[in-house]
């Protein structure tokens, strides 16, 4: 798969939280909460339903507003920011996406350009050029002029993932990019994540299963009631007992034989 441009190693934007408080309607989903999110590299964000996942990455994505605290980009309040600048910095694919019927995916591609479009700029060949560079990212170069609907449930979601890349963002936020993908589609999806933060984006990625976030992320943050319970590389964490602290599940835990990386394997759902 072709790989995004490059971002100059030492510019990939650095992404943190001091004392993050988030929830809805004076509810508190997420609680104190402080973490870094290396540039260069893909961290997953794992945990239960209902820990603050998605919650979470909405606010690394300037969509749910802090409680308290704040979230830093290289060091600025994110919420400071006016909304058009922190759209050329900060790219989010949601995982609920909707689009016109008849969409083609060039089109789709074309507006992740919006943050750079303005009364003074409008489309130029420089935005051509960068839907071009994420529809080969994407190796979606041959199917631009497809309907979306008429493509595969992998092919629609690297669609989807191109426009963020044409948004030209050092930050790339998923929330559960493999979300009923089958396993083929799955690993095109995933390849091309890889491929994002080898090209020096700091990638963020709420993912639902442990073993996968496991063998397809650098870094991983696990969250259980509004908190992070474990943090760093899967090798590192991810155990028996950090399993059965977010899942309340007994398991195995296997080394992946080609990856070298943590395979969960449940025995059982313990009894509260």
């Amino acid at each position: 798969m072709t790989t995004t441009a490059e971002i100059p190693v030492g510019t990939a934007p650095r992404l943190a939280t001091e004392a993050l408080d988030l929830g809805y309607g004076g509810e508190p989903v997420v609680r104190a909460l402080d973490v870094r999110l290396p540039p260069g590299a893909v961290t997953a964000i794992v945990g239960p339903n209902g820990c603050g996942k998605s919650t979470l990455l909405g606010a690394l994505a300037r969509v749910h507003a802090p409680q308290g605290g704040a979230v830093l980009l290289d060091g600025r309040d994110l919420a400071g920011m006016r909304p058009r600048d922190a759209a050329r910095r900060v790219g989010l694919l949601p995982q609920h996406t909707e689009a016109p019927d008849g969409l083609t995916v060039r089109d789709l591609v074309r507006y992740g350009r919006h943050p750079h479009q303005g009364l003074l700029r409008q489309w130029s060949p420089d935005d051509a050029r960068e839907v071009d560079r994420a529809l080969a990212a994407a190796d979606l170069a041959d199917l631009a002029d497809r309907p979306l609907d008429t493509l595969s449930g992998g092919q629609r979601q690297r669609a989807w993932i191109a426009m963020v890349v044409a948004q030209q963002t050092g930050v790339v936020l998923l929330d559960e990019p493999t979300s009923a993908l089958d396993l083929g589609h799955q690993l095109e999806v995933l390849e091309l994540v890889r491929d994002l933060a080898a090209a020096g984006r700091t990638v963020v990625a709420v993912l639902h299963d442990l073993s996968t976030a496991c063998r397809h992320a650098d870094r991983l943050v696990a969250m259980r009631d509004g908190r992070i319970v474990a943090e760093g590389a899967p090798a590192d964490v991810v155990t028996p007992e950090l399993v059965r602290d977010l899942y309340e599940v007994e398991a195995a835990v296997l080394t992946d034989p080609v990856a070298g990386t943590p395979v969960i394997c449940p025995v059982r759902r313990l009894t509260p």
